[in-house]
């Protein structure tokens, strides 16, 4: 069968593809149409509406130019800038204990004063110091388990401030490493001193017990990192409504305490995946016939003129009262005329729907599954049969998209390549429908679907300042802007009030006229 969806012939002669026994396989059973069936079944082209352009060619849609480098750069940067600094952090208690039995420091193996057998007597590990030793690699394993489940992921935006918790984490970090390894090194030079002159020096045991205070003091430094940046905004503390212009569609959430620019990420996320998607030619509602031609018919005079020339679509008045009472009548005739011209839309819509219901169930009843080993010498695979019942319904569905202005989002191909996987999942007519019926959110718009989404915030506040009440920023990306208001939620105070059981009894008050 060719590729150019031509309606239903009396008989398909095709020869099925010989596989193993219980594959299965589409086959289209041929129902008796009338003669004229063929007449009313289209094909869906690139255009779908008469004197316009292709809308579902992905080739005019605008793509971004830029490759994305600078953003895969500034997303992992800060990342690999953490990971570096956690990375020394996490290696250098490990570095501290194995240096000195490594002899990495000269001033105690080259220095004459010092006996060999003090050096060995130094380096000596005692049952006590196995034991911190033991348990310092539990620690830096539940550390490094630890940092590798919260912090060791990309980010999923680039923010245009710094993030200031993290900063704040990483700058503790790097203070408690370099003081660590500062008084390291002034123990080591103390130690080696004390043994030049013959007095009582620190031994390998309390070596490896400064070592374990510094996993300890990681550990915490690991848990204020969890609770600030983790665990701090998860208790709502703000209202925030997030209203989307130009078509008034909006939302309203509790969030927690972020600051402007994480809260705008978190709204971001919150709007790709439970806001509908918008339509901007749904905003464009066409002008009735008979409104253009009343606009057309009636002209304006300027009373003032002494030429008395007619001055665009404006009917003639004789003073300004009269003017003002046809201002007035072309005012109630335009919310009129947009009254009736949306309930006529809203009439047409349910009608295209109601016949692309029967359209698709009339198309999916033409198919049923069957083995190969079942098929005599009509089964078809999934994109076949597709093909096949696909102009029964395409008209219907064509008008459809037409009224409810969803052409550019459903190409010919998407839909016929929707339809063979629903043929292949034995889905119900009203399966196939859904992403036509249903408005579904934005992320899943073919046009949306992009690695990259660019958005420009725009705040009178500092962008890293964190969230307080009546505090207002926006989002824009093109012609869509969100806009989104902040109220604090208010605090409640509860008290306990308490029922007395002898008053939980009651009396009936009967009468001639009472029907209990």
């Amino acid at each position: 069968m060719d590729n150019t969806m031509a309606p239903f012939q009396t008989s398909v002669n095709i020869n099925p593809e010989i596989g193993r026994d219980g594959q299965e396989v589409i086959e289209v059973q041929i129902l008796p149409q009338d003669e004229n069936w063929g007449e009313n079944t289209t094909a869906v082209t690139g255009n779908t509406s008469e004197g316009s352009q292709s809308m579902e060619d992905v080739s005019n849609w605008p793509m971004d130019s830029d490759s994305g480098l600078g953003f895969v750069c500034s997303r992992y940067f800060g990342t690999t800038v953490a990971l570096g600094l956690s990375f020394v952090s996490f290696v250098s208690p490990l570095a501290m204990v194995v240096l000195p039995k490594l002899g990495f420091f000269p001033g105690l193996s080259e220095n004459k004063a010092i006996q060999p057998s003090q050096i060995i007597q130094l380096l000596s590990c005692t049952a006590e110091c196995k034991g911190i030793l033991l348990s310092l690699a539990f620690k830096l394993v539940l550390l490094a388990i630890g940092i590798w489940a919260i912090f060791l992921r990309p980010r999923n935006a680039i923010l245009p401030r710094i993030f200031v918790f993290r900063a704040m984490m990483l700058v503790i970090l790097a203070v408690c490493t370099f003081s660590y390894w500062l008084f390291y090194f002034v123990q080591i030079n103390e130690a080696t001193k004390a043994l030049s002159v013959g007095e009582e020096a620190m031994d390998y045991t309390s070596l490896v017990s400064y070592v374990s205070s510094f996993g300890d003091t990681l550990i915490f430094i690991h848990y204020a990192a969890v609770v600030l940046m983790e665990i701090r905004h998860l208790e709502p503390v703000y209202y925030i409504k997030i209203v989307r212009s130009p078509d008034g569609e909006s939302r309203s959430y509790s969030i927690g305490q972020l600051s402007i620019q994480r809260a705008a990420v978190w709204v971001l996320q919150k709007y790709y995946t439970e806001f509908p998607i918008y339509n901007p030619y749904l905003e464009k509602i066409p002008i009735s016939k008979s409104q253009r031609k009343a606009q057309a018919s009636i002209k304006f005079y300027e009373v003032d003129s002494t030429t008395n020339t007619p001055s665009g679509q404006t009917r003639s008045t004789g003073g300004s009262c009269a003017g003002s009472a046809g201002r007035r009548r072309d005012s109630g005739s335009a919310h009129n005329e947009r009254y009736y011209e949306e309930a006529e839309r809203e009439r047409r819509v349910r009608k295209r729907r109601a016949r692309l219901h029967s359209a698709a169930e009339d198309a999916f009843a033409h198919v049923r599954r069957v083995r190969l080993s079942a098929a005599n010498g009509g089964a078809l695979g999934p994109r076949e049969a597709a093909q096949a019942v696909f102009p029964s319904l395409a008209r219907a569905l064509q008008k459809y998209l037409r009224a409810t202005r969803q052409q550019p989002r459903h190409s010919a191909d998407s839909v016929l390549a929707h339809l063979a996987r629903c043929l292949s999942q034995d889905a119900s007519p009203r399966a196939f429908l859904e992403p036509f019926l249903v408005e579904g959110p934005v992320l899943s718009a073919e046009q949306e679907a992009r690695p990259i989404q660019r958005w420009s915030l725009i705040s009178d506040e500092l962008l890293a300042r964190p969230l307080a009440d009546n505090i207002e920023f926006q989002l824009r990306q093109g012609d869509v802007s969100l806009i989104c208001s902040i109220k604090q939620l208010p605090k409640f105070s509860l008290a306990e009030e308490v029922v007395d059981p002898k008053s939980n009894r009651f009396i009936l008050r009967l009468n001639s006229e009472t029907s209990v």
